[in-house]
């Protein structure tokens, strides 16, 4: 399966980031976060016509994997896509994950996205905007709205795979294959589906 432009999905603290490195690193590809193209500083949100335009010219170029969801930007980033890595991990471990993560940030008190300013605190961590009761709402629906997308006819030039372990996500990355001809996954043992 050649690969050149994947959307790397999940939610929150499922470690999307993460893998999305990887896998953009193995593939000599552009990483685009879109948490990074969304967000401007003091936590201000684009609007959605800047957020869409913004977005597609980030994915104008050849090669990338786009690490996010946003789920209202189907149109523009799945217009082109030719695979869409799902990562599924299960509830506690996301969540566990999702602490982690947010902790981290905390102590670190690093600016998240650069150009931004915008860091992790207590406060924000604890608020009604904390990621991790964002992560602790959400993850069912994410879920379910991930497994329909497996099932719908919708998304018909779309492969996706669903990445549910670390070990499954290992396997996926020694998967790749980059060469002169161009970047390719072997088929993975594990669920992936053309449709």
């Amino acid at each position: 399966m050649d690969v050149k432009k994947i959307n790397v999905v999940g939610v929150s603290g499922s470690g999307k980031s993460f893998f999305s490195k990887e896998l953009a690193e193995k593939l000599d590809a552009s990483y685009l976060e879109m948490d990074a193209i969304f967000w401007k500083p003091n936590w201000e949100e684009s609007k959605d016509d800047e957020f869409f335009a913004n977005l597609s010219a980030a994915i104008s170029i050849d090669s990338w994997v786009l690490d996010g969801n946003y789920n209202r930007t189907r149109s523009v980033k799945w217009k082109d896509v030719d695979t869409v890595v799902w990562i599924d991990y299960s509830f506690p471990r996301t969540v566990f994950q999702a602490i982690k993560r947010a902790l981290t940030r905390v102590m670190s008190r690093k600016e998240i996205w650069a150009g931004t300013g915008n860091k992790e605190s207590l406060k924000k961590l604890f608020s009604k905007h904390s990621i991790v009761l964002w992560t602790l709402k959400n993850y069912y629906k994410v879920r379910r709205r991930y497994e329909a997308d497996l099932a719908s006819s919708e998304y018909a030039h779309i492969r996706f795979v669903r990445i549910q372990n670390h070990r499954q996500a290992r396997e996926f990355l020694a998967s790749v294959d980059v060469s002169q001809s161009g970047s390719t996954v072997s088929k993975p043992d594990f669920e992936s589906k053309q449709i």
